[in-house]
């Protein structure tokens, strides 16, 4: 995909690796809509970065259906969708609030889907687009406590796969990122102390850039960015 001149819709935009892709696709020369269930947020990190924004919620079927069609509209049209909004808690089997997981699932794999189907009918209709889901090194392993974000971030590749198979014969890409521990304030939603040798989302909005950038005959199905030595 050509990135000068694209529309892209980044969802969960307002802030850390959403954010992060956003500039760098925006600094590219693509056209971006960011969205988020803040307004507030949504609205300063837009004005920040110089792009459209808009409040939803992406596991809200309304809310999706009418964010897509405003990204059209204010857009011009739309090439892709990095489907970033995610949220996480962590706790044991024996201490995993019921509650806790339904509300990650509704956005995390809910919300994936909804962002993905609305975006699917329209780049169905030109025979062209991508979907970028951005997983987790959670989605190949799991671990201690984290039985609510690793099982909905397994279940998203699920989805990769099946969005993959059904979207290819429609010159439709379908890929999926998974980062692995990434300094943002997505657990405590407080920015963390900078730490140099783990990863930041800056990191892995270039590797998201990297991948829609290859020619539309080509496409990477999935890869893992890890830091070389954390510590």
């Amino acid at each position: 995909m050509q990135i000068e001149g694209a529309r892209v819709l980044v969802t969960g935009g307002s802030r850390g690796i959403g954010k992060a892709t956003a500039k760098r696709l925006i600094d590219a020369g693509a056209r971006v809509m960011i969205c988020g269930r803040n307004g507030k947020v949504v609205e300063q990190a837009a004005q920040e970065l110089g792009c459209s924004g808009m409040r939803a919620d992406v596991s809200d079927a309304d809310d999706v259906e009418a964010l897509v069609a405003g990204t059209i509209r204010e857009l011009g049209g739309l090439d892709a969708l990095v489907n970033n909004a995610a949220i996480g808690t962590f706790a044991t089997l024996v201490d995993t609030d019921v509650a806790d997981m339904g509300r990650v699932w509704r956005i995390n794999v809910l919300g994936a889907l909804l962002a993905a189907q609305a975006s699917a009918r329209h780049f169905i209709s030109q025979k062209s687009g991508t979907i970028l889901n951005v997983g987790s090194t959670a989605a190949r392993k799991g671990f201690a406590g984290g039985s609510v974000y690793a099982s909905s971030k397994f279940a998203l590749s699920g989805l990769t796969e099946c969005w993959r198979t059904e979207l290819r014969q429609h010159g439709i890409r379908v890929m999926q990122i998974n980062p692995s521990e990434v300094q943002t304030e997505f657990g405590s939603g407080m920015q963390p102390k900078a730490n140099p040798t783990k990863l930041q989302s800056d990191d892995i909005a270039q590797a998201i850039v990297d991948m829609l950038a290859l020619p539309d005959r080509g496409f990477i199905t999935e890869t893992s960015v890890w830091a070389t030595n954390p510590q």
